[in-house]
């Protein structure tokens, strides 16, 4: 028997996916979360085999579950739901050992497929998602990337520099590089079309 948990903070959704997967003969939904903290006190109770996460989730998201496993060396493959095909959130998903990145809408069958593949070890990735990153690859360096977050949280280009120990004139160049990079008009609209794709997390 398979024993999964489930974190979803969408009520019908999770209710929904626990009905069809407690269907399956071979697997076992053991606990179920509607935030990322109680996942991972469910993981801890329970000690699933996997972990069916929503990426985005109060509290914790579903990659912050995954970057506490990978870290706790907890024996708990992840498999990351998804509503968008964000670039930003694959990568980072990767880095962190997860072994399953689906879309929400991909039918149950399928889902229950992929969490019999990872409980073999495999990793089952979406084709749509997989292309739309291979397509969608950020153009920003990790320097760009530093001072674009930066300027989100709300920092003017002194402070940045201030925090980054690089003069007025360096940031200037980061920022205008990164606006040219993304094809926006302002520093507004280069920040917004990089956290759309996920590339500021």
């Amino acid at each position: 028997m398979i024993r999964i948990i489930l974190g979803e903070d969408q009520r019908l959704l999770r209710g929904a996916l626990v009905t069809l997967l407690s269907l399956e003969d071979d697997i076992e939904v053991v606990g179920e979360a509607e935030n990322g903290e109680e996942a991972i006190s469910l993981i801890q109770q329970h000690q699933p085999d996997i972990a069916v996460l929503d990426i985005e989730m109060p509290l914790k998201t579903g990659l912050d579950v995954a970057e506490w496993i990978q870290n706790t060396k907890v024996t708990c493959r992840v498999i990351i739901l998804t509503t968008f095909a964000r670039p930003g959130y694959f990568q980072r998903a990767m880095q962190s050992g997860v072994y399953g990145y689906m879309l929400k809408d991909t039918g149950s069958e399928e889902i229950s497929d992929a969490i019999r593949q990872v409980y073999q070890g495999k990793r089952v990735i979406n084709a749509e998602l997989s292309l739309a990153v291979w397509e969608d690859q950020c153009p920003l360096s990790a320097r760009e990337r530093e001072v674009m977050k930066l300027a989100a949280q709300g920092l003017t280009l002194q402070e940045i520099g201030a925090q980054l120990f690089l003069s007025y004139g360096t940031v200037r160049n980061y920022m205008s590089e990164a606006i040219g990079k993304l094809s926006a008009n302002t520093r507004i609209e280069a920040i917004d079309i990089a956290r759309n794709k996920g590339w500021l997390d």
